[in-house]
């Protein structure tokens, strides 16, 4: 059977639906050149958390919250919790007011610093940890996010297509405690829209 003719445009006139306020942290992200994750991968990680039943999630970088927003969504009817670590307390100020405008304040504990200082510092266990900080910090941060999820936990990994997340990719497609699958994605409206996710399952202590 033939294949859909200009898949790229044609899967661009398949982005989900959302508010006018997403809309708006959106523009907001494109004016100030923010990153942000867009609608594709934001309602892929509010069908993920509900998959996998998440009560508890960690992200990591939180930029505007645009992420988070779809998380603790998801969370939401479990009566669940996101805490999210922001690097920048300016921008951290900004995820604050963002998903305070969402209704979610009380589903998100935004904590500010550098996210291997503070997740040395935490406990788990969290049923799924988002990553998306600097690229040369995943490798770092991949043996905290291994102690802090559960046993049949989910890592999503954002941006793997970046030279900065190479090293970070080898060491997780070899280390036995975790099944993981690392996708080349065609991403409507995340920065980039060309780039790689990587899901991964603690499958081992």
């Amino acid at each position: 059977m033939a294949m859909t003719e200009d898949l790229e445009n044609y899967f661009r006139g398949l982005v989900p639906p959302r508010s006018e306020f997403l809309r708006s942290l959106e523009e907001e992200a494109r004016q100030e050149r923010i990153p942000i994750v867009g609608p594709v991968v934001g309602e892929l990680l509010f069908i993920l958390a509900r998959v996998v039943g998440a009560r508890q999630i960690l992200e990591l970088g939180t930029a505007t919250g645009y992420s988070a927003i779809h998380l603790a969504q998801a969370v939401e009817k479990e009566i669940g919790r996101v805490v999210t670590l922001e690097a920048e307390a300016a921008m951290a100020e900004q995820a604050r007011h963002n998903i305070a405008r969402a209704g979610l304040a009380e589903r998100v504990e935004l904590r500010v610093g550098p996210a291997q200082s503070l997740m040395a510092a935490m406990s788990g266990p969290f049923d799924l940890i988002f990553l998306d900080i600097d690229k040369e910090g995943y490798l770092p941060a991949l043996t905290e996010c291994h102690r802090l999820l559960r046993p049949g936990g989910l890592l999503v990994v954002d941006n793997t297509g970046f030279q900065g997340a190479a090293d970070f990719n080898q060491a997780l497609l070899a280390d036995r405690r975790w099944r993981s699958v690392n996708l080349l994605c065609w991403l409507p409206e995340h920065s980039p829209e060309k780039d790689g996710l990587a899901l991964a399952v603690k499958v081992s202590p």
